[in-house]
């Protein structure tokens, strides 16, 4: 596995793109959770209410799941830009497994999931450590599982973004059928569906392992909405990344390169 991983990584370190939407997420992720902490209520910076142990944890994961499509993009230009240059049947010709390459994707995914917790595990100490007052390490460390959770759901959006990328092999379209199905076609197939059922939906389990903080206080004025908790969310994620993996590797498997 560890050469399949060197191989990937000689790949994409010269690859500008790769770095550049790195940055993007990087710096947008920064620049919203430092706007957010600017924002005034009732005439007082927002930051100390919004960024105090242990509370950001669930916070900055919920912020960052909105930027995990940005990860499921890269992930999309990554293999598709593979099927133009024809790396892919180059290592086929090399004597790669088709099952080798579906598994260097995922370990490139383990790899861009991680970093994005490690970048959120930055930023959640540098804002908390910032506006929290004299914080006990027990409090600092304290829910730092939903971390574990939005990495599970990292892992999960680019495993949908890699199956619609070896489905569909071209960028553009694969990028708006990945975007189409997450925030239009999903949420129209939840409205038919009663709450009991669509918990268990891709995104719907994928969402729910970051959930809303405060969705209790909206809830009292909208009325309950059914959702799976974080915990509960893990198992169901994680068979749905396995089913978007064999997906991936059977439309390789009996697909011409």
């Amino acid at each position: 596995m560890s050469r399949l991983l060197i191989t990937e990584l000689r790949k994409l370190f010269p690859y500008r793109t790769f770095w550049t939407i790195l940055l993007l997420f990087t710096g947008l992720l920064f620049l919203f959770v430092y706007l957010g902490s600017k924002i005034e209520l009732n005439g007082q910076a927002a930051g100390p209410k919004l960024y105090s142990f242990p509370d950001i944890w669930l916070k900055l994961a919920y912020i960052a799941s909105y930027f995990n499509l940005l990860l499921g993009i890269l992930i999309i230009i990554i293999i598709t830009d593979e099927y133009s240059f024809r790396t892919l049947r180059q290592q086929v010709i090399d004597g790669w497994f088709k099952r080798d390459i579906v598994l260097a994707k995922l370990l490139v995914i383990l790899v861009m999931a991680a970093f994005g917790t490690c970048v959120l595990l930055g930023l959640g100490l540098f804002f908390g450590l910032s506006y929290s007052p004299v914080t006990p390490g027990s409090q600092v460390v304290q829910d730092l599982r939903h971390l574990i959770f939005y990495f599970v759901q990292a892992v999960g959006y680019m495993s949908l973004a890699m199956l619609f990328a070896f489905l569909i092999r071209k960028n553009g379209l694969a990028i708006i059928a990945f975007l189409v199905y997450a925030k239009i076609i999903e949420p129209i197939i939840h409205s038919r569906f009663p709450d009991e059922v669509d918990q268990y939906f891709p995104m719907k389990v994928l969402s729910s392992l970051t959930p809303m903080p405060g969705r209790d206080i909206l809830e009292s004025l909208t009325g309950p909405a059914l959702a799976l908790t974080p915990t509960a969310a893990l198992l169901p994620a994680i068979g749905y990344i396995g089913v978007f993996s064999i997906l991936a590797y059977l439309i390789l498997k009996y697909r011409d390169l």
